[in-house]
């Protein structure tokens, strides 16, 4: 039976941030069970955008920086990386207060913009994925619970599709996204095929409403983890009292036969019937999933102008 771990953790500061941490991954042997002594350790976090710091829209840098020191005390080399909407991973980093923990730890970030890895799987062995996840020896998600305006909400799975390289993940939008169960199939296959080794979703402060950034903070006191991303993002919205149905990412993982039954999880510490939360607000509307031709195409120069004009430039001034 898959472990999903819960907690109920309120405080993004440092002693109290790691203590919940470590009492998370107790459950499954702690940190030094996913990694060891000179693996290389992606870490994903949710990057999304560098226009909205303070709104909850990225995994804060606190979770990023106690999951990478034990990762260091294992023994493991991690690593940032992340393909953001819009700049780069450096970029919207640095925005939403990483340069510190950068700084601190030596941490390097990658773009997954350049070498890519082709997935296995018939209908969608087109799709491309970053080698460099890929190739990792140990991949540590780290989504941001948040709603969505095209998926309902985004968790564990919908994190990983960030392993898609460059502009590709708008393409992909829209040429999956004119059926949600397709599309929901597609984000279920790559995040199969990355099979990230544990998931840690930050939940303390989510963001409700409009999302994935056009919403507003909402304090839960949740933090969630898994060695299995399905089960762990099954959690959630038992948490959250929605219908599992109504998010294409759990609705795929169910129909392709990933995702366990509640009563086939083992809570070792918190039940989430433990920590529902009545009132958490899903989007007002909800917006279509495909992406047209001319909105990728304004897309994809936003993300160039962004990341090659305007971080420059930011960059320099501050020098």
């Amino acid at each position: 039976m898959p472990i999903v771990s819960l907690i109920r953790a309120t405080s993004y500061e440092h002693q109290h941030l790691r203590s919940s941490i470590e009492q998370l991954l107790e459950p499954m042997g702690g940190m030094a069970a996913f990694v060891k002594p000179g693996d290389r350790v992606l870490l994903k976090p949710n990057l999304l955008t560098g226009a909205r710091p303070g709104k909850e829209c990225t995994t804060r840098p606190e979770v990023v920086y106690c999951v990478a020191q034990l990762v260091l005390e294992a023994g493991g080399e991690p690593f940032l990386g992340d393909s953001p909407a819009f700049g780069s991973a450096r970029g919207v980093a640095i925005a939403n207060g990483y340069q510190p923990m950068i700084d601190e730890l030596g941490l390097s970030i990658i773009d997954f913009q350049g070498a890519r890895y082709q997935t296995v799987g018939e209908e969608f062995n087109h799709l491309l994925l970053s080698k460099e996840a890929m190739e990792a020896d140990v991949v540590i998600n780290l989504p941001k619970l948040k709603s969505h305006m095209q998926l309902t909400l985004t968790m564990g799975v919908k994190n990983l599709f960030g392993c898609v390289p460059g502009k590709m993940k708008a393409w992909w939008h829209m040429e999956a996204g004119k059926d949600s169960a397709r599309f929901g199939n597609m984000l279920v296959e790559t995040a199969r095929s990355i099979a990230p080794n544990l998931t840690i979703m930050d939940g303390i402060i989510g963001h409700e409403g409009n999302g994935p950034s056009g919403g507003e903070p909402r304090d839960l006191g949740i933090l969630g983890a898994s060695a299995n991303v399905f089960a762990l993002d099954r959690s959630m919205v038992e948490a959250l009292k929605v219908d599992p149905t109504q998010i294409p990412t759990v609705a795929a993982s169910q129909r392709l036969g990933l995702c366990p039954k509640l009563s086939e999880i083992q809570f070792p510490l918190c039940h989430p019937s433990e920590l529902q939360v009545t009132d958490w607000k899903l989007p007002s509307r909800m917006a279509p999933i495909d992406f047209g031709m001319p909105r990728v195409i304004k897309s994809t120069f936003k993300h160039l102008y962004i990341r090659f004009i305007k971080e420059p430039i930011s960059a320099y001034g501050k020098s």
